[in-house]
């Protein structure tokens, strides 16, 4: 197994834990609006970074 292959499911994973988080966060109605737009803004800028840093580590594998 090749690094490329053991990094990208633990990044995937962190994304993905990250919106459901977010989600479950969004649902719970304890938040104002202003701050659930906030949060999904900070969100979907966070798991845009991840993508970068994935495609970033598959550029330089290949």
């Amino acid at each position: 197994m090749n690094a490329k292959n053991s990094i990208t499911p633990i990044i995937t994973g962190a994304a993905v834990t990250m919106a459901v988080g977010t989600a479950a966060y969004m649902m719970s109605g304890k938040s104002s609006k202003a701050k659930k737009k906030q949060l999904k803004k900070t969100a979907t800028q966070a798991i845009q970074a991840v993508g970068d840093v994935v495609d970033g580590i598959t550029t330089m594998m290949k």
